[in-house]
């Protein structure tokens, strides 16, 4: 008998900036991608996205499990970006989570 695959677990998160304020956001968030990659074990994936429209930012993370999700949850890291960014965006849309099929 063989193991179920894994699924890993995949957080989308989006955020409308406000004018004027998109480089002071996107500075803080490439810290939290950036330490989330070197210093979790779980994270296999943080992509920070600017669609064409410019006034939107959507992260695009993948975790090994919700369990290392959990853990992204208490960084210093995460703790400094959600001190930096709320002066910076008009809204915070809901999170979406999601089961990655392929690769």
């Amino acid at each position: 008998m063989t193991a179920a695959p894994h699924t890993p677990f995949v957080v989308i998160a989006e955020f409308r900036v406000k004018p004027g304020a998109l480089d002071a956001f996107l500075a803080a968030a490439r810290d939290d991608a950036r330490r989330s990659l070197a210093d979790e074990p779980g994270c296999r994936q943080f992509d920070v996205v600017v669609p064409e429209a410019g006034d939107s930012v959507v992260f695009y993370e993948v975790y090994d499990s919700r369990a290392a999700f959990d853990a992204h949850l208490e960084t210093p890291h995460l703790a400094r970006f959600r001190q930096a960014f709320p002066p910076l965006i008009i809204e915070e849309r809901p999170v979406r989570f999601a089961a990655r099929q392929h690769p």
